[in-house]
This record gives C-alpha cells, structure tokens and sequence, in this order.
C-alpha cells in the first residue's frame, strides 16, 4: 500500500531537468509552426494555439499523473514550459505587431461584392456547399447578397452584408 511507494520516485525528478525543457520547447514549437502553416483556420470557435494547448496539456498531465513520467516535477515542469511557451507567443504577438502576422494569420476575404473568391476558397479548402452553409447560419440566403465575407484567425466566417436600398437585382448601383 502506501510504504510500497518508492516516494524518491515519486517527489524527486528522474529526466534531467533541461532536458525536460528542451523537448517541451521543440514539441510545442515544432507543432505550432506544423498546425500555423497546414491548419490555421481548421479550430473553428477555438484558436489554433488554444487548441494546441489544450492538446499538448492534457497529455503532459496525463503522462505526469500516469506514471509515465517518474516524478511529479517531471510533468509539472513539461506542463510549465508548455503554458511559458504559449503565453510568450500571445505576448509576442501583442507587444510585436509584425510578428503577429507570423503567429496569427490575418483574415482571408472569401467573397467580394457577391462573387466568390475561388483561389482563396481553395486555399482553405472550403468548399461552396461550406461556405453557403456558414451563410445560411448568419442568416444569408445569396451569395449575392453579401458584400465581403471572411475567414477570421479563429476559423470564423465573418460577414458584411450589402446595402440593398442602393444595389438593383444584377448588384449594380442604381440612380
């Protein structure tokens, strides 16, 4: 029971400590930069290095409770440098706006003046069937009707609709 726990097992680190901070520094950052280039826009509510984090936590913590890790110290500082990690690209990111451009993606217009952005719609891989179905939820029944339309960092499609009181049914100004 509890005399069989091999508590210098359990209390003193068993993985060098700098090595512990070299591998949750190069996961992190390895997958942050493999998810910021293939799928930045694919965490929906969630931004991708919310997710990242969520991610790489619950399986820091998960190995450090299991036992996977020797010691508590061991998953306490992998969880320490992987919550340092992603504070400091958030603070980055505020405090240095172009490298916000590196760490976030700007938003990418889908639709402008009612007419599909098909190379961008490719580059993020929606389809038109998706995009007229994000649509529909903000309550948009035409394309036509729309006079940008965007991706946001977070996943999101934002929508600004066009003012009909000027535009005739071919979206053209009227007198």
């Amino acid at each position: 029971m509890i005399s069989d726990i091999e508590w210098k097992n359990v209390v003193l680190p068993t993985i060098p400590l700098i090595e512990i901070i070299l591998r949750g520094s190069v996961m992190y950052l390895s997958l942050f930069l493999l998810l910021r280039v293939t799928l930045k826009r694919q965490g929906g509510t969630l931004g991708m290095t919310d997710l990242l984090l969520i991610v790489l936590l619950a399986d820091a913590s998960q190995n450090a409770m299991a036992g996977e890790y020797k010691s508590l110290p061991d998953g306490i500082l992998l969880v320490a440098t992987i919550i340092f990690w992603s504070y400091a690209l958030d603070w980055l990111s505020f405090r240095f706006p172009r490298l916000q451009r590196l760490i976030e993606p700007a938003p990418l217009l889908l639709i402008k003046d009612g007419q599909l952005l098909h190379q961008n719609l490719r580059r993020e891989l929606i389809t038109e069937v998706d995009l007229k179905g994000q649509l529909r939820q903000q309550g948009i029944s035409e394309i036509s009707k729309v006079k940008e339309a965007y991706i946001e960092t977070d996943g999101r499609i934002s929508v600004i609709e066009r003012d009909e009181k000027h535009h005739d049914q071919a979206g053209r100004k009227s007198s």
